[in-house]
């Protein structure tokens, strides 16, 4: 696994490669920590790994605590919670290890705990995060455990208002990691949905980010990248949960969509936020159902790019036809990886739609959809993902 083992600086500092989970206690010393609290999920929290790394830390001259008090969806219940256990403990870092929820719990809590303003001062609104006091905001170590979210690289999280089931998103530059421990070992475990699910977030996250309209070749660059190593490399991880360098590439893609999604994100994102906080549904999952349809309703907006996309993943010229093309290995690749093909199959319910469609424009990722969303054309998504209605399909 030599070659694909690797140090990255972009967007932040990254340690890539299977087994670089054992060089945490470096990276404590490298930022400074010596009281980290280690914010995970009660699932990881519970598994043999985690209590090799407090015993790691604890041999390195470190006083770590672990608090997982947290849930997928994660909400201000959870961040409170994780807020008042750095407080107690008198920690000076936060080491988030897990999937996107303890990501962003891990990384809200390390921002909040030098605030006085309530979290939602600080959404990802305009100017928003220069309200913030940067003095106290702690450093923060991100492990994904998971190939999804990209919250590993980026300057936001999601979290729901436990008072009004919103999710929103809180951003701040000082929420970037100081250093990413990015090691696939840590993903073989995980079971074949939660990788199809995780890694279809990946992909949705690089879409995206490639088709929002703002002027980003950078972004637009990495972002077609990782659709090319999710295309080769997400179905191999999910029928062989073994195969390391299948799990690399897919958490390579992961960090990418999560770097590219600076340039913006549209649609898929601002349905699937308010449908998973009314539904609880996983996140990554939403955006695979919620996907083609998004894509059809762009369709006028988006297909030179698309053309360009579907040329290189080797899906047909750049034509007219290739907007089709590429919704339709979205089916089949949904199929392959046995996501549901609509809302129905999700368990969402039509009598939502209205509250659905009104959460949607007003979510932040709604801005930079290709084409600009009201709540009639958000009804109208909705209605076709729930009765599975695509144009030539």
């Amino acid at each position: 696994m030599s070659e694909l083992t690797s140090n990255w600086n972009y967007p932040t500092k990254i340690w890539f490669g299977a087994g670089r989970l054992s060089e945490l206690p470096a990276a404590c010393r490298e930022i400074g920590a010596l009281r980290p609290l280690i914010v995970s999920d009660p699932y990881f929290s519970s598994l043999p790994v985690m209590g090799e790394i407090t015993r790691a830390l604890s041999a390195a001259g470190l006083a770590p605590a672990v608090f997982d008090k947290l849930q997928g969806n994660p909400t201000s219940r959870n961040l409170d919670d994780g807020i008042a256990a750095f407080r107690a403990g008198g920690h000076d870092a936060v080491i988030c290890i897990g999937g996107g929820s303890a990501l962003d719990v891990g990384k809200t809590v390390a921002f909040m705990v030098g605030q006085e303003l309530p979290v939602w001062e600080f959404e990802d609104i305009g100017d928003y995060w220069r309200r913030a006091k940067s003095d106290g905001i702690a450093p923060i170590i991100a492990i994904p455990t998971t190939a999804g979210t990209g919250s590993e690289v980026g300057r936001a999280t999601v979290i729901t208002n436990d008072a009004t089931h919103e999710k929103k998103i809180i951003f701040h530059p000082q929420m970037m990691p100081k250093i990413v421990i990015a090691d696939p070992a840590l993903t073989l475990g995980l079971p074949p949905d939660m990788t199809a699910w995780t890694g279809m977030d990946a992909l949705a996250h690089n879409l995206e980010a490639y088709l929002a309209p703002s002027y980003h070749p950078m972004a637009d660059a990495i972002a077609m990248e990782g659709i090319r190593l999710l295309q080769t490399w997400l179905p191999v991880a999910v029928m062989d949960g073994r195969n390391i360098a299948a799990r690399a590439h897919v958490m390579a893609a992961a960090s990418m969509g999560g770097t590219a999604f600076q340039k913006g994100l549209g649609a898929i994102h601002s349905l699937s936020h308010p449908i998973g906080s009314v539904y609880g549904t996983h996140h990554g999952r939403t955006n695979a159902v919620v996907m083609p349809y998004v894509l059809d309703f762009n369709r006028a907006a988006i297909a030179d790019k698309i053309g360009h996309l579907a040329l290189t993943m080797g899906l047909g010229a750049a034509d007219a036809g290739a907007v089709d093309r590429f919704i339709e290995w979205t089916l089949v690749l949904r199929s392959q990886l046995k996501i549901p093909h609509t809302l129905k199959e999700l368990g969402v319910k039509p009598e939502a739609f209205a509250k659905i469609a009104e959460m949607s424009v007003v979510d932040p990722t709604a801005g930079t959809n290709p084409v600009p969303l009201t709540v009639p054309i958000s009804m109208k998504i909705l209605e076709a993902a729930y009765e599975g209605k695509l144009t030539g399909h």
